[in-house]
């Protein structure tokens, strides 16, 4: 079988789920920078608090994407649905400090940028991984 572009459907199928999932992090990325600096900027709130709340916003963004863009998933959204992507997001930011800073600790003259590249990579198979396998997992 193949789709509208001549493409075999299954090709396209993982085409849609990869550029979701990009799509889906990089609108959460956004939605977390734009409420940090309107808190920041509007408000007139501190960096820390205002990337406490921006991060709440990012993760329900990010939540409703991804189960919307790039699993597809058809029951409604769930508390318990939630509370496992939750666990999902909080281990992926935990390894990507964590490989951040091994990074700096082995070779500390490592750009901060490099460093974060290696982390956020890293975290982001784990994200992937726990999405896929826990938080979205279709029976």
């Amino acid at each position: 079988m193949t789709d509208d572009a001549g493409l075999p459907r299954s090709t396209t199928r993982g085409l849609k789920h990869w550029l979701g999932f990009l799509g889906s992090g990089s609108l959460a990325f956004v939605v977390d920078v734009g409420v940090l600096k309107l808190l920041m900027i509007v408000a007139g709130w501190p960096p820390l608090p205002s990337r406490l709340v921006s991060m709440c916003f990012a993760t329900v963004a990010g939540w409703l994407a991804h189960r919307r863009f790039t699993f597809a998933v058809a029951a409604k959204p769930s508390l318990a649905e939630f509370v496992k992507y939750l666990g999902v997001a909080s281990t992926s930011a935990v390894i990507n400090f964590a490989v951040f800073a091994f990074v700096l600790f082995v070779r500390p003259q490592t750009d901060s940028a490099l460093a974060t590249f290696v982390s956020s990579g890293c975290s982001m198979v784990a994200s992937y991984l726990g999405m896929r396998f826990g938080a979205f997992r279709q029976r």
